[in-house]
């Protein structure tokens, strides 16, 4: 009998006889994978055999339930990832950490594996690097407790059934694309072996009140590879961020079912592994020289605030048509503050090249850095400096105005220790720290000279 086949979008899961370069469901491009495709014989015989092997659910007062959070917390070697993680990793949760290639994903979970193995049985799983490769990187970090174990497999059933033992706290999976299930004939990574392998770890680990940790990895736009049920089957979704050759990591919870995704903890690459940096602020304005162009904002990281500097750059344009750039921010949102200085401050900037830099490696996603933003624009058009005792947060409308900033009072205190004098901020707060400003081109003329 032949065999059917049919093109599976690995993005959304939609399914065509043909292959297409164009996902007609979700409109991703070339994510359609070939696969054999289930008879109605078999899908009918799946549905009886379903039906006679059902069976009347057990259920428990839920006053009777003891609260997941109530158990014990497996901590990190990092006070400022367990706060991301709600306060540690609960027995029984399943994780899943996605970052670039290289940024540190192995790195940061063996460090967490040596500390966790202090006092519990871990279980360290590869289905990319060898034993060999794995122990070097362990040394290097020096991770050499006698909990820590170690198996290469990319077989989900194998997996599954050594959570079930029991005998593990943590179990670290490097990385749910690897796997496979021998039930399943399509290849690793496809929608169905990701989905099923994902189930069949969560129901394991769920069983047995085991710890998982599962490597993801991400698309070329820095999404997280694969089936979006993944991201809804798992308690928390952790990503991992910044520039792989330096400046500074985050890792933030864009899911938690056990805490605040608010938080963020922010690290640095150092020789002997990754290390939490405790004043980025400090760090980021170390090496700041006061040229025009130079802007201190101050943001915040999830709930953490920060100063950052915002280095603007305008060159006269040699084609018709000026460039902009921007690295850490949004390249939509500095084209619309653009258009708003245009329009509004009669600044000419259509003959400017302009390009925008955030110190650091940072990656801005804060509404309130607009002012900052605008603010270093013109100083680097004009050619003048704003005074070294200003800070700058608040956002920008398309009428010219500035409103006000989430959490002011946050930004205020960060940059008060770091010895700043004023802050140019929205007219809203009520500080004295702050002078307010309720107009793009006023504040412009006054502060930028």
């Amino acid at each position: 009998m032949k065999v059917r086949s049919q093109f599976v979008c690995q993005s959304c899961g939609w399914s065509s006889a043909k292959w297409v370069g164009q996902c007609s469901n979700c409109s991703a491009w070339n994510t359609l994978v070939e696969q054999v495709a289930e008879t109605a014989a078999e899908k009918k015989s799946a549905l009886e055999k379903g039906k006679l092997s059902g069976k009347k659910l057990d259920f428990v007062k839920l006053s009777s339930v003891v609260p997941s959070d109530a158990k014990a917390r497996l901590l990190t070697e990092f006070p400022d990832l367990n706060l991301v993680l709600g306060g540690g990793i609960l027995m029984g949760s399943v994780s899943l950490l996605a970052g670039q290639p290289g940024i540190g994903k192995s790195t940061l979970l063996m460090q967490i594996s040596a500390e966790v193995a202090k006092k519990h049985n871990v279980l360290y799983i590869s289905g990319e690097e060898s034993a060999g490769q794995v122990k070097l990187r362990a040394e290097r970090l020096g991770a050499k407790s006698e909990k820590l174990n170690f198996a290469a497999s990319t077989s989900g059933n194998d997996i599954a059934k050594t959570i079930e033992t029991g005998e593990f706290d943590l179990v670290i999976i490097d990385s749910i694309q690897t796997l496979s299930m021998d039930e399943i004939s399509s290849a690793p990574g496809t929608v169905s072996q990701v989905t099923n392998c994902g189930n069949l770890i969560i129901r394991a680990a769920k069983a047995t009140d085991t710890a998982v940790v599962i490597v993801g990895h991400v698309t070329k736009d820095g999404t997280l590879a694969g089936p979006k049920v993944l991201e809804h089957l798992v308690d928390v979704v952790l990503n991992f961020e910044g520039d792989r050759y330096g400046g500074f990591k985050t890792v933030r919870a864009i899911k938690n079912r056990f805490g605040s995704t608010n938080e963020v903890a922010i690290f640095e690459m150092a020789s002997e592994g990754l290390k939490e940096v405790q004043n980025p602020s400090a760090a980021l304005l170390a090496e700041r020289t006061n040229t025009d162009g130079s802007v201190i904002l101050a943001t915040l990281e999830g709930n953490r605030p920060i100063l950052v500097e915002i280095q603007a750059l305008a060159t006269t344009s040699n084609f018709g048509y000026p460039k902009r750039t921007a690295s850490g921010f949004d390249i939509n949102r500095l084209n619309l503050l653009i258009a708003v200085i245009e329009r509004r401050t009669k600044l000419k900037l259509s003959d400017k090249d302009i390009f925008i830099n955030v110190v650091g490696g940072m990656k801005l996603n804060d509404s309130a850095a607009d002012l900052a933003i605008c603010m270093a624009i013109a100083s680097a058009v004009a050619g003048r400096k704003l005074d070294e005792e200003y800070v700058v947060f608040g956002e920008v409308g398309l009428g010219g105005e500035i409103r006000s900033a989430f959490r002011a009072d946050q930004r205020i205190a960060e940059a008060k220790k770091l010895g700043f004098s004023r802050a140019i901020g929205p007219a809203t707060v009520k500080d004295k720290f702050v002078a307010p400003s309720k107009d793009l081109r006023e504040t412009l003329i006054r502060y930028v000279k």
